[in-house]
């Protein structure tokens, strides 16, 4: 095998940080596979340990050049001794390394078998890449939240990558949801079985009738600000961990649960959102696409906060 190209990190910094280095053969466990990867996702934590923000960048500070990159798909190439599950030239998908590992902005990358779903045969590899980590942070969400069938339920950030697809697994259970979005976004948001709010045109609580559940992607003020559509005894959970003390702390002055979340890769929430998407359950919007050599733009975009949907990465393999 010829070396192949990754995209690293090689200092903490702005977009411009990302360089693209030539790494050789990995080697494998028993227990591993080497996966040809096609596509990549890039998630907001990528750009915030790019900049030397959170837990992450922290512990590889040391480590630099890291490749960063949590969600992949693509195409086995190689198997380990141990491995039956699956075999060369299998398509597959994944939530890799996280929080600490990486290198999914890479064209090739080692994984555990285990942590791998098969892509079902109407998926196409660009949307099983961007589900993994966005799908199940929402997944997580709404179920530490316990959302049910009888909830009024407010998503902050509705349009994001997170955001348009916890819409909807909380519209599948049942719920009544309401989601936070610019006015460029209303009618996508609504299209996904919410009601689509304009925070452009004044307070959240000015607009809407309390709420059960408050799913913050937000963070900071914003996600402060919205504790004020929570019922009393409401539940509340956020996500953006540099802030998810500031807003826990002030919910439960207000007579709320709050918690935050840190996703945990969970193949089994990963295999029941691609048959929801091959059954036409769940739409992913893929934003835009870049190749590897350009992820210095796909930073740019998903850190102007406007990104609808997700944002992709490709090797330029298929």
């Amino acid at each position: 095998m010829k070396p192949y190209q990754q995209l690293a990190i090689t200092q903490f910094g702005d977009p411009s940080v990302l360089s693209l280095q030539t790494a050789s053969t990995p080697s494998l466990t028993a227990d591993q596979v080497l996966v040809k990867v096609v596509y990549a996702s890039v998630n907001p934590i990528d750009a915030k340990t790019r900049a030397g923000l959170g837990w992450a960048a922290q512990q590889n500070k040391d480590n630099l050049p890291w490749v960063p990159g949590y969600d992949i798909a693509g195409k086995i190439v190689e198997v380990g001794n141990n491995v039956k599950s699956l075999v060369v030239g299998e398509r597959v998908a994944g939530f890799i390394g996280f929080p600490l590992q990486g290198g999914g902005y890479s064209e090739y990358v080692v994984v555990d078998a285990e942590s791998l779903s098969k892509v079902p045969a109407k998926i196409e590899l660009v949307q099983a890449a961007a589900l993994p980590l966005a799908g199940q942070t929402a997944w997580q969400a709404l179920d530490k939240a316990k959302v049910t069938v009888s909830d009024r339920v407010l998503i902050l950030a509705g349009a994001g990558g997170v955001g348009h697809i916890a819409i909807q697994l909380a519209v599948a259970k049942g719920a009544e949801v309401v989601a936070s979005c610019s006015a460029a976004n209303v009618e996508f948001v609504s299209d996904l079985g919410a009601t689509a709010i304009d925070y452009q045109q004044g307070n959240l609580e000015q607009q809407i009738k309390p709420v059960d559940v408050l799913i913050d992607l937000m963070g900071g003020e914003v996600g402060c600000a919205a504790l004020k559509c929570v019922k009393a005894g409401g539940r509340v959970v956020t996500i953006p961990t540099l802030t998810a003390e500031r807003v826990c702390q002030q919910a439960q002055q207000l007579g709320l649960q709050a918690a935050g979340m840190l996703v945990a890769p969970n193949v089994a929430q990963n295999d029941a959102m691609l048959k929801m998407l091959a059954q036409g359950e769940l739409h992913l919007h893929i934003a835009a696409q870049f190749p590897l050599s350009e992820g210095a733009r796909a930073h740019q975009q998903i850190e102007s906060g406007r990104t609808r949907g997700k944002i992709v990465l490709s090797t330029g393999a298929q």
